[in-house]
């Protein structure tokens, strides 16, 4: 992997990560597109420099991870975030294997980008009521639920900013809190990926390695900050209708293309 790879493959974990688009599929594509298939390394990277996308969120909300004026809130705070993470330890545990096997085919991603993102068309309609609600009390029973959506991001092509985003929605949340939501369970989920990813794989990290890792975290940073604002900003007024048709699109043009006898793989 070149230092312009690691860059162009940052800057895509940064835009989509915590848009409902799917992150781990763009990146399948885009490491499939840059001809690292077969590189280990670069599937170990792209798990990795996850890392600085979850540092955006702590640095953007970071009144809500270190308030400890109140630590009875800090601490509910904390355990729901656990609680909301417990489901995707237990399923992403149990279903590995199949979870390797998915990870592996850029058609699972292609179906699950262009069904999420024929459902998305119809969501702000959908969830019209909770669009100008205030926000709610989040209880622990709410946030296991919305862990439970995160688990069916463990298709990928689906989307895990997506599908938690949903669920808060269906805990009668509004757009804005429920994506903040889905933000911060980002945090254990991810920085808990990236920690099993390279304990198994700490024999690739050599100092070139270690190089680029650091190189793609911070790019991944800052372009993951601009992200999430941007995004709460648009998603608050204008809905998710714009990610659906782009999901839409790009389905679609990954179908054509393995239509056409193009070989697009992860490994």
């Amino acid at each position: 992997m070149s230092p312009l790879q690691a860059i162009i493959l940052a800057i895509v974990e940064g835009i989509t990560e915590f848009l409902p688009i799917s992150s781990t599929g763009h990146l399948i594509i885009v490491n499939s597109l840059m001809g690292l298939s077969e590189d280990q390394f670069a599937k170990l990277f792209i798990i990795v420099i996850q890392l600085g996308a979850i540092l955006s969120v702590v640095v953007l909300y970071w009144k809500r991870f270190f308030s400890f004026g109140n630590m009875k809130k800090t601490i509910d705070f904390y355990l729901k975030l656990l609680v909301a993470f417990i489901p995707a330890v237990i399923f992403g545990l149990a279903l590995k294997s199949y979870i390797d096997v998915m990870l592996g085919s850029v058609m699972v991603v292609a179906v699950a980008l262009l069904l999420g993102g024929i459902f998305l068309l119809f969501v702000d309609k959908i969830f019209r009521k909770t669009e100008t609600a205030p926000d709610v009390e989040i209880t622990y029973l709410m946030a296991f639920k919305i862990g439970m959506f995160q688990v069916i991001s463990m298709i990928p092509g689906v989307s895990r900013a997506g599908a938690t985003i949903v669920g808060g929605l269906t805990q009668r949340m509004n757009r804005k809190q429920a994506a903040e939501f889905s933000f911060f369970l980002a945090v254990p989920t991810m920085f808990a990926a990236t920690a099993k990813d390279l304990y198994d794989n700490k024999d690739l990290l050599s100092n070139t390695n270690l190089g680029l890792i650091l190189l793609g975290c911070v790019v991944a940073f800052v372009v993951a900050l601009l992200a999430i604002r941007s995004f709460i900003s648009y998603l608050t007024k204008h809905g998710f209708v714009i990610f659906g048709y782009y999901r839409i699109i790009v389905g679609a043009l990954i179908l054509l293309l393995l239509a056409l006898g193009h070989e697009l793989k992860m490994q």
